[in-house]
C-alpha cells in the first residue's frame, strides 16, 4: 500500500478533511486519527458507546489524544501490509521518527479491557513531541476526575476508569482531571510507548508498559493471520484486502453484528442537515457485507454475522426492523446533541428514526443472502430456514405496499428498486425451495407472486421517454442509482432495459462518468456516492459490459485513492472539490468495492 502524504497539516478553525482520516480498531471500538497525530474520536468500550475523544463534532469542548511534533514537519501514512496496524512518519528540519499505533487485542480476540497503544520511534536525528490529553464530557454531562493509586493515576468519567502508561521517557509537565500535557525526544533507535487503558463498570487491569508494547506486534499478527486465511482470487487483490480489513473495523466480535459505519453525524453536504447515526447495524449493510465475506472467503465472519442477524430478527417477533443495536436491541429514537457539529454541521444525532421505516427491499436483502450463503457450501439451520419461509410469505402478501425505499426517504412511495428486491426474495425462495432448503409448501404462490411482480414493474416503472426504470411507478422519470443492487432482475427479465437504464444513469446521475449521486436531483445537496459507483461496476459486469465495467473501476480507484488517504472510505466524495463526506469508515463503501472487483474478475464462490 502507497503511502500517503501531507505536507505541515494544518486544521482550518481546528477541524481536518474527514477524508483525511485513518482508523484503527479491535472489533469492538474504532479511533479516528488526524495526520497531525490527533486521535480526534474514539467511543469506548464499544462503537456506541458515549465518545471518550470527540474532537471531530465539536472543536472547543470535544477531547482529543494528540500527540505531534512540536517544529513544522511532514507527514508519511500507511497501513502495515495485509494489517490494519496503521504507521505514520513524521519528518522535521531536525529528524525523523515512525508512530506505530493499534487498538490492541491478543491471537484470541479482543481484551477484557480497551488499550490504545502508540509506539515512538526514533529513526533519524532527534524529534521533540507533545502529547496532549482532552477527555470527552459526555456532551457536558460528566467531569472527569482523577485519582491517583498506587498503580498510578486513574481518571474517572462517568462510569469509565482510564489510566494512560507511558514509559519512562516521556515527561508528564501537566496532570490534571482533564488536561494531560507530556513531551518526549526521539533519537535514534530510541523507542517510546504512550497507552490508554479503559474499563467500563468493572475492575481495570493495569498491564506493564513492555507488555503493551508486544500486543501491537501480536495484534498485527492477528490481523495478518486474518487475511492469510482469506479465498479470495480475483482482480485488485491489494484493494479488496484493504477494504476487507477496513469491513473488520465494523465487525462486532461481541455478537457478530455488522455496524453501518463507525461515526454519528458526519455531514453529507457540508452545513446541511443529513447527518446521521450510523452506530448500528441495518439489515440491508448487514447482508451486503456478508455477500462480500462470502466473496473474500471469510467463514467465521459469515457464520457469526448471519446467525447474529437471523437471531436478532426473531427475538424481535415477525416484523423487521430497519436497524438494530450491535447487542441487538431497538435502535433508539432520534435525539440531538448540544455539539456543535463537524464544521458547524447541525444537527448532531444519537439514535436513528429509520428504525421505524417499511422497507421492503429487506427481503431481498435477507433471501438473497441465504440464497448465497447456500451457494458457496454451507447448510442453513432449521429455524433460519423457516424465517427465510417467513420472510418469503410477508414478501409475498405486502410487495404492492408502498414504503421508504433504500435511501430512507419521507415519501412513500412505489419505488422501482423495492419491487425488483421483492422479485429477487421470492426468486429465491423458490430457488431455495427448489433445491430442498425451504419447504415447498408455498413454493409455488412465492413464484406465482414473483411473476405478478415483475409484470407489474414492467408496466408501471418503466419510462418510454426516457428509456429507463423510473425511481417509482408511474409519471416521473427521474432515475435511481439503487436499480445497480438488482442487476439480477435484469438478467432474468428484461436486459436491455436494464442496460439501457444503466446507461442513462451514468449520463445522469454520473454526468458521463462512474462516479454516480444517488438518485435524480440530489446532487443539490450532496455528493456522489461512493457505493453506488462500485455497484455499477457490478452491474455492468454482470450484464456482460466488461469494457466499460473495467474502464469504470480503474477510474473510481485512480480518483479515490489518489486523494492522500489510505483507504479508510467515507461514504460520499464531492467529485467537484475531491473532498469525502459522510461517515467512515464506511461499510458500504468497502463492500461494494469487493463485489465490483469479484464482478471483475468473475471468480466462482471460493465455499469459504
Amino acid at each position: 500500500m502507497k503511502n500517503s502524504q501531507y505536507h505541515s497539516p494544518v486544521r482550518q478553525q481546528g477541524a481536518v478533511g474527514l477524508g483525511d482520516y485513518a482508523a484503527i480498531g479491535e472489533g469492538r471500538s474504532v479511533a479516528l486519527i488526524a495526520p497531525d497525530g490527533g486521535i480526534d474520536w474514539w467511543c469506548v468500550p464499544h462503537m456506541d458507546s458515549p465518545a471518550l475523544f470527540d474532537r471531530l463534532l465539536d472543536t472547543e469542548i470535544g477531547g482529543h489524544f494528540s500527540l505531534t511534533p512540536t517544529e513544522e514537519y511532514s507527514v508519511k501514512r500507511r497501513y502495515r501490509e495485509d494489517s490494519n496496524i496503521l504507521e505514520t512518519e513524521f519528518i522535521t528540519a531536525s529528524g525523523r521518527a515512525l508512530l506505530t499505533e493499534s487498538i490492541n487485542s491478543n491471537l484470541a480476540g479482543p481484551l477484557p479491557w480497551n488499550e490504545l497503544a502508540r509506539r515512538i520511534e526514533g529513526k533519524e536525528g532527534n524529534v521533540d513531541f507533545q502529547l496532549t490529553i482532552r477527555f470527552g464530557t459526555q456532551v457536558e454531562t460528566r467531569s472527569p476526575w482523577l485519582e491517583p493509586t498506587a498503580q498510578g493515576n486513574v481518571f474517572h468519567i462517568g462510569d469509565l476508569m482510564v489510566m494512560l502508561r507511558c514509559s519512562g521517557d516521556v515527561k508528564i509537565k501537566t496532570c490534571e482531571s482533564n488536561n494531560i500535557i507530556a513531551q518526549l525526544t526521539t533519537k535514534p533507535s530510541s523507542s517510546s510507548l504512550c497507552a490508554l487503558l479503559v474499563s467500563q463498570a468493572e475492575p481495570l487491569a493495569v498491564p506493564t508498559v513492555d507488555a503493551i508494547n508486544k500486543r501491537i506486534e501480536t495484534s498485527h499478527l492477528a490481523w495478518q493471520n486474518w487475511v492469510e486465511n482469506l479465498s479470495y482470487q480475483g482482480s485488485y487483490p491489494q484493494h479488496v484486502t484493504r477494504s476487507a480489513l477496513a469491513l473488520k473495523f465494523l465487525w462486532f466480535s461481541p455478537t457478530g453484528a455488522l455496524a453501518a459505519a463507525a461515526t454519528t453525524s458526519l455531514p453529507e453536504g457540508i452545513g446541511g442537515e443529513k447527518n446521521y447515526d450510523y452506530r448500528y447495524a441495518w439489515i440491508r449493510d448487514a447482508c451486503l457485507i456478508i455477500k462480500s465475506f462470502v466473496y473474500l472467503g471469510a467463514l467465521e465472519d459469515c457464520q457469526a454475522a448471519y446467525s447474529w442477524l437471523s437471531k436478532t430478527i426473531m427475538r424481535h417477533g415477525e416484523e423487521l426492523l430497519t436497524c438494530y443495536t450491535l447487542e441487538g436491541g431497538e435502535v433508539p429514537a432520534e435525539t440531538y446533541l448540544d455539539l456543535q457539529g463537524y464544521k458547524k454541521s447541525q444537527p448532531v444525532r444519537k439514535g436513528n428514526n429509520a428504525r421505524d421505516q417499511r422497507q421492503l427491499s429487506m427481503y431481498g436483502d435477507m433471501l438473497a443472502v441465504g440464497q448465497l450463503f447456500v451457494q458457496s457450501g454451507h447448510i442453513l439451520d432449521l429455524e433460519t430456514s423457516r424465517l427465510l419461509s417467513r420472510l418469503a410469505n410477508q414478501c409475498a402478501d405486502r410487495w404492492r405496499l408502498k414504503d421508504s425505499g433504500m435511501w430512507e426517504l419521507p415519501d412513500l412511495q412505489h419505488y422501482t428498486h423495492s419491487k425488483m428486491a421483492c422479485w429477487l426474495a421470492l426468486d429465491a425462495a423458490v430457488e431455495l425451495a427448489d433445491a430442498g432448503h425451504l419447504e415447498v409448501t408455498w413454493r409455488d404462490r412465492w413464484a406465482a407472486e414473483r411473476d405478478l411482480i415483475a409484470q407489474w414493474v414492467e408496466r408501471h416503472c418503466w419510462s418510454d421517454t426516457r428509456q429507463a426504470y423510473r425511481f417509482y411507478a408511474d409519471d416521473n422519470d427521474e432515475l435511481d442509482a439503487a436499480l445497480t443492487l438488482v442487476y439480477r432482475y435484469g438478467a432474468r427479465i428484461n436486459k436491455s432495459r436494464m442496460l439501457s437504464t444503466y446507461h442513462a444513469m451514468i449520463e445522469e446521475l454520473g454526468h458521463g462518468g462512474p462516479h454516480l449521486y444517488r438518485y435524480s436531483h440530489v446532487e443539490k445537496e450532496e455528493s456522489t456516492f461512493v457505493a453506488c459507483s462500485f455497484w455499477m461496476v457490478e452491474a455492468l459486469a454482470a450484464l456482460d459490459e466488461n469494457a466499460l465495467a473495467e474502464q469504470n473501476m480503474e477510474t473510481i480507484l485512480e480518483t479515490l485513492c489518489d486523494r492522500g488517504n489510505v483507504e479508510t472510505f467515507n461514504e460520499m466524495f464531492d467529485i467537484r472539490t475531491g473532498e469525502w463526506r459522510g461517515n467512515l469508515p464506511q461499510g458500504l463503501s468497502h463492500l461494494a468495492l469487493i463485489c465490483a472487483a469479484q464482478a471483475l474478475g468473475n471468480q466462482p464462490l471460493s465455499g469459504c
